[in-house]
């Protein structure tokens, strides 16, 4: 199959990208308290949406559109800032808000979305529509799934993974034949079918597809008469299509290769949880990271900062007052005075002050550590002042009093939240 789909042409001006980027993100409170899911930093100097668009800039598709609604402010003004292509070259990276153009109701799902902005698919007139997450983690080269889906002539090519069956409850689960064609999809089922050969093991949507316009359109305009629907791809429209005979395949996204990436890297993430969030940025930190920031091939983009180099001081050994950071991710602008920081990812101007030790943390700019802190498995938002002395992640039970504390027991403390000295 790979060397029919090497001969699958497309045109990348025929090819319009939409990415949805309206959910709520509930489930990653208290981080999205203030901003949308992709909005969240991710990294040190990144947002979650970065990394899809990287993705396609990288893939030669310069044509996008982003999909807006919840709390929107910060990921509007991060895309104007960061996200400028050139409109000489018929490049663009252009938020849409929820407008209520087809009647009184904001987006009522990611199938709704569409159906409500597709004056943009209108007024593009692509061939083919690449229907992307915006808030998913991997790296994926969408000009071989393109190329898989053109070649099979799919009405729609689903992205998928396999995972184990008990992860599978959160996901889409698909049943496919031999060649691919999907022949059942089950969206978030309890007992979902496992793979042929593979029992334990299911084939989960990643919630990214290719769509040929014509086919879409039609599926939309039959969803939105349907009033029992939830207007949601994996749950309304991609049945529909297996049901109605549409030509649905699945693409194995093992298959795909990433330039300047070991082969079957295969990473992706879906970090929907705190305790899945702060996981993904503990695979940063790892010697060799599954999904690693420093490919020169695939870079992952964002926009540009001013701010200056990291500094370490003090080398005090004798009195422990020595500026150190192992297996971590430190950012532009940060100052480590005389505090130890272990396997964790900083953002810009972060500021860590003398005998403090931070192990296991996620700390987003502008937070300041004061003196004799201890921190373990916390993510700290933006603009945060850990006065000196203070302990947290030691004692979940007091920190459960004041903080949001995970299952896996992450300690979250909010944006621009007031800490009182121990």
């Amino acid at each position: 199959m790979r060397e029919t789909t090497l001969r699958a042409a497309f045109e990348a001006s025929k090819v319009l990208v939409m990415i949805l980027a309206g959910g709520e993100g509930r489930r990653l409170g208290p981080l999205t308290h203030d901003r949308a899911k992709p909005a969240v930093p991710f990294g040190g100097r990144y947002r979650i949406i970065d990394i899809v668009l990287s993705n396609f800039v990288n893939s030669g598709l310069h044509r996008i559109k982003i999909l807006t609604q919840y709390k929107s402010a910060s990921l509007d003004e991060h895309i104007a800032r960061a996200w400028r292509l050139s409109p000489m070259l018929d490049s663009f990276i252009e938020t849409v808000p929820a407008q209520q153009r087809t009647g009184k109701s904001w987006f009522k799902g990611s199938a709704d979305a569409v159906y409500q902005t597709q004056h943009v698919i209108t007024d593009e007139s692509p061939e083919h529509l690449c229907i992307f997450g915006g808030d998913h983690v991997y790296k994926m080269d969408v000009r071989q799934m393109l190329h898989d889906h053109l070649a099979r002539g799919a009405d729609v090519t689903v992205a998928a993974i396999p995972v184990t069956k008990e992860e599978a409850r959160a996901f889409g689960v698909i049943e496919c034949d031999e060649a691919g064609r999907i022949i059942a999809f089950h969206e978030k089922v309890q007992d979902p079918p496992s793979m042929p050969g593979r029992p334990g093991m299911c084939l989960a949507s990643m919630g990214n597809y290719i769509f040929k316009t014509p086919a879409l359109l039609d599926v939309l305009e039959q969803d939105a008469a349907t009033e029992d629907s939830a207007h949601d791809f994996g749950r309304d429209i991609i049945p529909r299509m297996v049901k109605s005979g549409s030509r649905v395949y699945v693409y194995d996204f093992h298959e795909n290769r990433v330039p300047g990436e070991d082969e079957g890297a295969g990473y992706w993430r879906d970090i929907g949880t705190i305790d899945a969030y702060w996981a993904a940025q503990m695979d940063l930190v790892s010697i060799q990271p599954a999904f690693n920031f420093y490919n020169p091939r695939w870079p992952i983009r964002t926009g540009i900062s001013h701010d200056p180099p990291a500094k370490f001081v003090f080398r005090d050994e004798a009195n422990a007052r020595v500026g150190i950071a192992t297996d971590s991710l430190v950012s532009l602008g940060c100052i480590i005075s005389g505090g130890r920081i272990h396997r964790s990812v900083l953002s810009n101007r972060v500021r860590v002050n003398s005998f403090s030790h931070i192990e296991e943390c996620v700390l987003f700019e502008d937070v300041k550590i004061g003196r004799h802190v201890k921190l373990r498995r916390c993510i700290i938002d933006k603009d945060v002042e850990i006065p000196a002395g203070a302990e947290i992640g030691f004692n979940l039970e007091e920190d459960r009093k004041k903080w949001f504390v995970s299952e896996g027991g992450i300690v979250v403390i909010p944006k621009r939240a007031k800490i009182d000295s121990p």
